[in-house]
């Protein structure tokens, strides 16, 4: 339906503002005199000027002798009964003007290649509006509000027990969780666990990778999911395709998407939506590998600014996960000063604290090459947002033939039989017998204990 916003009607609005300072004051945050004809700009400015000095609207005699333009005041009648019509119209008038403007100034921004300024102006647009929700009583219904919470929520295990109980149940939608390690630490894997575990347990996962191949990354994953090893999976082809595809049964969509370094929140949102048209499958979780490889969209940062770019990126990335009800994760390098670290802080995350104070939760991931050959992983929570768990340590237990990371069910600074043996065996072979023991329990539990 077109909209008429013609001479007449921009008249209509400001005499409804004029005729009631309350009215005024509901509607003045979205007001601009670069939304009206020329010949009413100067009644805008003196409307809004008048009402700041004076804390009242200026009468119809003021406007006439600051401006020379005659208004009228509408009747009691009329005000009771259209202004719900007016606070209707003249909001989305208000926002199909600055919707209007940025396109008009966007034409010069694009001939200058400044695309993400031109995304944020109308990105400011189109959310032009009245704030019409009074917000919650916290009296009226606590019940209701925390079962609205855990419903919007959605925590969603991360089907590592011991990591659920220290983020209070798992992890929320809406929420970005960043796993930091240094090189070579085994954040791929993290992520890699983390998308089969949430696709087993029958959520649709997309796992975007920016520095392995989809290939490669399918063939670890396929090497978890089956537990052959990689000297084995070659060997093995029909045993891995019969356990990939069984577990296709009972689980959700699992997409592996390689993006090109340098890519952008733009790409994950095309990637999406382009998936959903394609299949009218909606996504649940979202596994980026990893951010300190992707670019911002809507600045222009220099790739040596690494503080700025990341601080950017991070926001960007969780403004998506909320806009979409989507659990995303991601990865971010530790830096060299963390490498013989037994406790990390803020100071150790590559490009410093930027990307730590938008995330919700960040966790540290501690290893070494002993640890990794008897089979340990641990894992720090440096922050969260919604649990009390900054500091503690989790161990996990880890298969180095299947890389496939278990919840080794014990608790921090407490003794474990299987971890004790673990790193107190000297043969492979019975570090193994071990580890079989972790996977065999694990199957035998359901996923969402």
């Amino acid at each position: 339906m077109s909209e008429n916003y013609n001479l007449k009607a921009q008249e209509l609005y400001l005499q409804f503002m004029i005729s009631d300072h309350e009215l005024f004051s509901r509607v003045c945050s979205i007001l601009n005199e670069e939304y009206f004809d020329r010949s009413l700009k100067a009644v805008v400015k003196t409307l809004v000027a008048h009402s700041e000095k004076y804390s009242t609207v200026p009468t119809v005699d003021i406007i006439e002798a600051n401006t020379g333009v005659s208004m009228e005041v509408l009747d009691d009648a009329m005000m009771r009964q259209h202004t719900d019509w007016f606070i209707d119209n003249f909001e989305t008038f208000c926002r199909h003007k600055a919707l209007e403007l940025a396109i008009i100034e966007g034409a010069d921004l694009l001939e200058d290649g400044r695309y993400g300024e031109v995304e944020t102006a109308v990105k400011s647009a189109v959310q032009v509006g009245l704030a019409r929700s009074m917000g919650t009583n916290f009296f009226d219904d606590p019940r209701g509000v925390l079962e609205f919470l855990k419903s919007k929520n959605g925590q969603m295990s991360s089907g590592w027990k011991s990591l659920d109980e220290k983020l209070y149940g798992g992890i929320n939608r809406g929420e970005i969780t960043i796993f930091a390690g240094g090189s070579g630490s085994g954040k791929s894997l993290f992520l890699q666990n983390l998308a089969l575990n949430w696709a087993e347990a029958g959520l649709n996962v997309v796992y975007f990778t920016l520095e392995l191949s989809e290939e490669l990354s399918s063939m670890r994953m396929m090497q978890m999911a089956s537990d052959v090893s990689a000297k084995e999976i070659f060997k093995k082809l029909d045993d891995v395709e019969l356990a990939i595809k069984t577990k296709q049964k009972t689980s959700g969509l699992l997409q592996i998407k390689y993006l090109p370094a340098g890519s952008t929140v733009n790409d994950l949102r095309a990637y999406i939506k382009e998936l959903y048209i394609q299949t009218g499958i909606k996504i649940d979780c979202i596994c980026v590998d990893y951010l300190d490889l992707m670019f911002p969209t809507t600045k222009k940062v220099s790739p040596d600014n690494q503080f700025i770019k990341d601080k950017y990126v991070t926001e960007e990335m969780r403004n998506f996960a909320v806009e979409n009800n989507i659990v995303m994760v991601t990865a971010s390098q530790l830096n060299r000063t963390s490498v013989n670290e037994d406790e990390f802080d803020h100071s150790h995350i590559a490009g410093g604290i930027s990307k730590i104070n938008t995330a919700d939760n960040v966790i540290g991931i501690r290893t070494s090459t002993a640890m990794r050959e008897r089979g340990e992983y641990q894992i720090q929570l440096m922050k969260t947002r919604s649990s009390g768990g900054v500091g503690s340590k989790i161990s996990l237990a880890f298969d180095l033939d299947s890389l496939r990371i278990y919840d080794g069910e014990f608790e921090e600074e407490t003794s474990n039989p299987i971890v004790d043996r673990l790193t107190t065996t000297s043969t492979v072979n019975e570090q193994r017998k071990f580890l079989e023991e972790i996977r065999k329990k694990r199957k035998s539990n359901a996923f969402d204990e």
